[in-house]
């Protein structure tokens, strides 16, 4: 989520209450705590986003993985992640920024420069987004991604891709520069065919709260064929709140509901299903420690 967008897509409201603990921990593949925990106009104290990551340890969600959106919030995500054991990190310029032309040479360089950083794990979110960015970027746009992916694949790190509404230019473009070993399409958004065409080339796919929503039936059939250890989970929040508080704001604390539905779609049993993710987490980012 780009932070330009970020104030049209939250829902003000009361924090829903804990979930019941999963039976075994599993990563957060994508949260933003900067906005989250801070709000869009300011960063948060250390103490809040601890409280933070405390709460989501105590559902059984202890390790997370915190995305940079731009400049500024990359930094503030290696940061945390530079202090902070249960936290590892990704940076990019979103696409949208990159569409209203943020990915200039020096913002793509500070990327890099972050980018090998020991706990930044991974370049993203970058991609294409066709929904909030109009034409007249999708060239800025297109530019960005390819220059995020050969950093990637320099600093031999993952990819986490942002795809709105651009299927098939994702994969073009993938396909053209050669994806990363490590490429996760974060809130996974297509259908069981673009499941398929992601899953054959070996990308991992994240699924979010909204494989929760009742509309989205093809999330789930898309779900259903992805290979266990092709699958990770994440909250993307404060957006994309799951199931039954839909609309109110996310945090990582709130994961097991979408574990849960994740597990009843593929069949896993839970707790089974919490060890692929975590081993598929580590095998994507690394290990925490």
């Amino acid at each position: 989520m780009s932070r330009s967008s970020s104030s049209r897509a939250n829902r003000r409201g009361e924090l829903p209450p804990d979930p019941e603990p999963l039976p075994a921990p599993v990563v957060d593949s994508h949260t933003h705590l900067d906005i989250g925990v801070g709000g869009f106009d300011r960063l948060p104290e250390a103490d809040l986003v601890d409280a933070e990551i405390a709460a989501a340890a105590a559902v059984g969600v202890p390790r997370l993985v915190q995305v940079g959106v731009d400049v500024p919030s990359s930094r503030w995500s290696a940061e945390l992640a530079a202090r902070h054991p249960n936290v590892l990190a990704t940076v990019a310029v979103h696409p949208n920024e990159a569409g209203e032309g943020a990915a200039v040479e020096d913002a793509l360089a500070e990327i890099d420069r972050l980018a090998a950083l020991p706990r930044v794990r991974a370049v993203g979110e970058t991609g294409l987004d066709r929904f909030r960015t109009g034409p007249e970027g999708w060239a800025a746009q297109e530019a960005s991604f390819r220059a995020h992916i050969r950093i990637a694949k320099d600093r031999g790190v993952a990819l986490v891709v942002h795809d709105r509404d651009a299927h098939d230019e994702i994969l073009r473009v993938l396909d053209d520069e050669g994806a990363p070993e490590r490429t996760v399409f974060h809130c996974f958004s297509g259908d069981a065919a673009f499941a398929r065409a992601c899953v054959a080339r070996g990308h991992v796919l994240s699924f979010a709260g909204t494989v929760t929503f009742a509309n989205a039936g093809y999330l789930r059939e898309a779900a259903a064929l992805t290979p266990l250890d092709q699958l990770l989970v994440e909250t993307d929040a404060p957006f994309l709140t799951p199931v039954p508080y839909r609309g109110r704001p996310n945090a990582s604390r709130l994961m097991p509901h979408t574990v849960r539905v994740l597990a009843e779609v593929t069949g896993v049993e839970v707790g089974q299903l919490c060890a692929a993710l975590t081993a598929n987490a580590e095998r994507v980012f690394g290990t925490w420690d």
